[in-house]
């Protein structure tokens, strides 16, 4: 089991009419690790991550989640299989932080919440570094503290696959970093994350594995780079010229001046 992809995608397919988004994609994103999806606005990703995460249905192709087939899992095993944290969330009711992480919990109520959900919320309120934040209402956070409390209420879901679109966005360096590290560190405990992200930088230095959407077709990274085709890759990905930095162990990309 120790070898099975956590997400393992063959030859799926999508369109709208007039357009085809994905053209047989195969992605195998491997278990306990931090993978990061790239592509320029509009390239499919978010439309991927709505096929596994169940949003959009696929008439052929496989999509499994540590080796079941996604569309054979029950809704409540789902929620302990994955858990998934949107682009866009708006909430306009005054919750206490604590209650919104709560909220994660619920696909595990019987009656109500349990002891054990009291517990795994507080226990992932101070992983987070937000236990003081609890009783505030998160419409009055900052960006940053509400995205925070958003990843908090899908971890305190305790699902083995964590997916993001775009969690760092709109957020300043501090809390970009901060998220990261906090993703980062979610896939050392036996977790795997994959995240939509728009900075090939913080890819770069917080991923274990980067995936490319291009044309309607996904790439990974390091077979790239095997094939020695990865010299220029982010310029075919972002259509714009640039220039690869070598900083330490990492590869910085900047547009060419």
């Amino acid at each position: 089991m120790m070898n099975t992809p956590a997400i393992n995608i063959q030859g799926i397919s999508y369109s709208v009419p007039g357009r085809l988004i994905l053209d047989q994609v195969s992605l195998s994103l491997p278990a306990n690790q931090f993978s990061v999806i790239l592509g320029r606005n509009g390239c499919g990703k978010s439309t991927l991550f709505n096929l596994i995460t169940g949003k959009y249905p696929y008439s052929s192709g496989a999509i499994q989640l540590l080796g079941e087939e996604r569309g054979t899992i029950t809704q409540k095993h789902l929620a302990k299989t994955i858990g998934f944290l949107p682009q866009f969330h708006q909430s306009i009711f005054p919750f206490s932080v604590y209650d919104v992480v709560l909220t994660g919990r619920a696909a595990f109520y019987r009656f109500g919440p349990s002891a054990e959900d009291h517990k795994i919320v507080k226990q992932t309120l101070q992983n987070m570094g937000i236990y003081h934040l609890k009783d505030k209402a998160y419409t009055d956070l900052s960006g940053g503290e509400r995205q925070l409390v958003l990843i908090s209420r899908v971890m305190a879901q305790g699902p083995e696959i964590l997916v993001l679109d775009e969690p760092t966005n709109h957020l300043d360096l501090h809390f970009q970093a901060l998220v990261l590290e906090k993703l980062q560190a979610y896939s050392r405990s036996g977790h795997t994350v994959v995240c939509i992200m728009h900075d090939p930088n913080m890819a770069n230095i917080y991923a274990d594995h980067i995936y490319f959407i291009k044309d309607q077709k996904a790439y990974d990274s390091k077979v790239l780079k095997a094939a020695d085709l990865s010299s220029n890759i982010y310029e075919a990905l972002y259509d714009t010229p640039l220039m690869q930095v070598q900083v330490k162990d990492k590869t910085i990309i900047i547009p060419q001046f």
